[in-house]
């Protein structure tokens, strides 16, 4: 058996395709502790180098090499390979993107339908799902790191603070149903409401900027954020993902309550983001179907 195979050794090997946050370095240390030896293909202008340390092999690549990141993997045997991390669009939108991010033949080929003939839409999950089946012609599968590391998503529950108020409640589950349908438009995953009235709907910006946005138009604060998986989540990619930067996005713009979906969210580095929360007075609750539990909200 060759050294490269993914069984060669004591431990298996798994790919790991890093972008922008913390969230990658969960999933590379989760891999670690599950027993996998972890070989990263890093986004260059968008990885944290230091996830180099949590990596049997590291290798920093532009996004748009395609065939650079498939050559990598199929160097070290891997046959399987997880995504997590943030990849920034808007830069597709900017001045010159294309002119400094060459893309080789093989990504070329893969997106052809979305950014040449217009034959397919440049949504998050058409341009990845794309990315899957291209790997996916070299041998090389897509895993969810959910499926791998499932104890990384949030359980149901209040993660900190009080428990919610009737109109706390209202807008939660008004929030959710179209945070739903926006989701199952493949818009978004966020959105801020006040007294059942929305402020703030996340597109291509992303959450952060969607809860600046509503501190802008609702400058007294005090309103809640719900971020929701969609309807057609693939769990392979774009998993509904916040960090200790979403709470202080929140704190920053007067947000008071954000409200997660439950077995479908990942926290990164929960502990910090429950004790940040708790010490800035944020709640924080994880639901399931869009109905807020008894045990967290008031007696009306």
């Amino acid at each position: 058996m060759p050294t490269n195979s993914p069984t060669a050794g004591s431990r298996p090997r798994i790919g790991l395709i890093a972008g922008w946050g913390r969230y990658p370095f969960q999933i590379a240390h989760g891999l670690e502790q599950n027993g996998y030896d972890v070989y990263c293909v890093g986004i260059a202008g968008h990885v944290d180098h230091s996830i180099a340390g949590y990596c049997s092999k590291f290798q920093l690549t532009p996004l748009t090499k395609m065939r650079r990141q498939i050559r990598f993997f199929q160097q070290h045997g891997i046959e399987s390979v997880t995504m997590a991390g943030k990849i920034h669009k808007v830069l597709f939108f900017q001045k010159k993107f294309w002119r400094n991010n060459i893309p080789d033949l093989t990504c070329i080929r893969t997106f052809i339908p979305h950014f040449i003939t217009g034959k397919k839409n440049r949504n998050d999950d058409t341009l990845l799902t794309a990315v899957v089946e291209g790997f996916a012609k070299h041998g090389i599968t897509m895993k969810a790191a959910t499926d791998l590391i499932p104890e990384i998503l949030v359980q149901e529950g209040q993660l900190c603070g009080s428990r919610l108020s009737r109109s706390e409640k209202l807008d939660i589950e008004y929030a959710w149903k179209l945070a739903k349908e926006m989701g199952r438009l493949d818009i978004g995953q966020s959105i801020a409401v006040k007294g059942q009235a929305v402020l703030a709907v996340e597109a291509v910006e992303g959450t952060d900027q969607c809860i600046r946005r509503a501190g802008l138009l609702c400058s007294k604060g005090g309103f809640t954020v719900v971020k929701v998986a969609k309807p057609q989540q693939d769990m392979r990619f774009d998993v509904p993902t916040i960090g200790v930067g979403t709470i202080q996005t929140m704190v920053q713009s007067g947000g008071k309550l954000l409200a997660v979906e439950a077995d479908r969210t990942v926290i990164v580095d929960e502990p910090q983001v429950v004790r940040f929360a708790r010490d800035n007075g944020i709640k924080v609750v994880a639901i399931r179907n869009g109905i807020v539990a008894e045990s967290l909200a008031e007696v009306a």
